[in-house]
């Protein structure tokens, strides 16, 4: 009995966002705008960088980067989570559950390095812009995200090994909208300690290295900035950051709060609504926030415009 008990399920159930008729469709179709625009904005930012000469710079090489990394986690959520709004079966095999695990972490932890790539980006454009494009080669750049996406595949592989491995004696049903770790946990049968040190560990790391790395490179930038004598030569060198200060803040915020909160202050239904945020809501906004607020992007785009229409 007891080893019929801890088979491993063929298969689990995703009991969704909610199970209101009437909810559901005003949520399927606000949703679905949200993945078009994220799926539209990602995009274009991707192509845009590549086709316009004046954006082949590192700072947009990372910003295509981090378009690409928005666009595959939310990719790996969203399509299943707009079908199963009115799918009758809302089943996800073990093997696509641990896919939807590993390609989603992935690229998060991805996009946390990223950020902390980015805001070096800027401490060295500022520090020393002459020899900027020297420092930050293509070369280096490579290096820099082959580093990024290494680390990404390696604790995606780590996290996924360690939840999958559980046994899920409970029952098959997560109370979630996708394949994440705590609902996963809740529901196993094992003893979970190993895997909740290793989140704490591991992805406590990963946050500190990025956390630390973007403090560092703004307390260096802040002071090149204070160097600089004139008030608008100061606003506008620090103009340049505030894309960047304002996507961290959202990102690195909701994944502190996410993952770091006690565990008495577990709640499903908020666990739900904050997830929404950060698998739909920030990789919508983060185009945005970069294409209203970046001078080069909005001239790429103005030039695209004209080229069209002429």
């Amino acid at each position: 009995m007891m080893e019929k008990n801890y088979s491993i399920p063929t298969e689990f159930i995703l009991l969704g966002i909610t199970s209101d008729p009437e909810l559901k469709v005003v949520l399927f179709v606000l949703f679905l705008i949200i993945y078009l625009v994220i799926l539209i904005a990602n995009l274009g930012m991707i192509i845009l960088i590549r086709i316009d000469p004046q954006l082949h710079l590192p700072m947009y090489f990372f910003l295509s980067h981090m378009s690409f990394c928005d666009l595959c986690y939310s990719t790996a959520i969203g399509p299943k989570m707009l079908v199963d709004f009115f799918a009758k079966d809302k089943t996800i095999s073990f093997t696509g559950c641990a896919l939807q695990f590993y390609f989603f972490c992935c690229f998060v932890d991805s996009e946390c390095l990223l950020l902390a790539v980015m805001a070096f980006d800027r401490y060295m454009a500022i520090s020393n812009p002459l020899l900027y494009t020297v420092n930050m080669s293509s070369q280096v750049c490579y290096l820099l995200m082959a580093g990024v996406y290494m680390v990404g595949v390696l604790d995606a592989l780590l996290h996924t090994t360690l939840t999958f491995t559980l046994s899920f004696c409970r029952s098959n049903e997560i109370n979630h909208f996708f394949c994440d770790v705590p609902p996963l946990l809740l529901i196993s049968c094992s003893d979970i300690h190993i895997n909740e040190l290793v989140i704490f560990a591991v992805f406590g790391f990963i946050e500190m290295v990025t956390i630390s790395v973007v403090l560092i490179s703004y307390c260096y930038i802040i002071l090149s900035v204070l160097k600089i004598h004139s008030t608008e030569g100061r606003y506008k060198t620090f103009s340049t950051c505030t894309s960047h200060l304002t996507a961290v803040t959202i990102f690195q915020g909701t994944m502190l709060f996410m993952y770091f909160r006690p565990s008495s202050a577990y709640s499903l239904d908020q666990d739900k609504m904050t997830s929404l945020f950060y698998t739909l809501v920030i990789p919508m906004l983060n185009p945005l926030i970069y294409s209203l607020r970046n001078k080069d992007v909005k001239g790429a785009l103005g030039k695209l415009k004209n080229k069209i229409c002429s």
